[in-house]
């Protein structure tokens, strides 16, 4: 599973982010992109301590500083079960594409010590 499809498919949820430096954010996913920063929503950000709490109405984070995130597990579930589905409708692995001759009509190419050889 791939963590930008599941931090898509989390859009709109709760969270739980853990910063590189003890920080905690709870809030809702607004938005994210290619290098997982994140904007959140109505979150009550905690310290390190664990003794201070702050509520703010929307924070934004860079995914450099990101330890760890935790998503709900149905939203995990459900990327799974559209995973299982796109992959089941590609016919599995590798798909139902043939490998054709790709080589002009050089079958032996690639195969034992023909490497090179141009027969007349």
């Amino acid at each position: 599973m791939l963590p930008l499809g599941l931090l898509n498919a989390a859009i709109g949820h709760p969270m739980l982010v853990e910063l590189k430096d003890g920080e905690t954010l709870n809030g809702h996913l607004v938005n994210c992109d290619t290098w997982m920063n994140l904007t959140l929503k109505e979150v009550v950000q905690t310290m390190p301590d664990g003794e201070h709490f702050f509520r703010l109405p929307e924070v934004y984070v860079r995914g450099n500083n990101i330890k760890y995130l935790r998503v709900p597990d149905e939203i995990v579930d459900l990327v799974k079960e559209q995973q299982q589905r796109d992959q089941a409708s590609r016919g599995g692995r590798g798909g139902s594409n043939q490998r054709g001759d790709h080589h002009g009509g050089r079958g032996d190419r690639g195969r034992g010590d023909n490497r090179g050889v141009v027969r007349h």
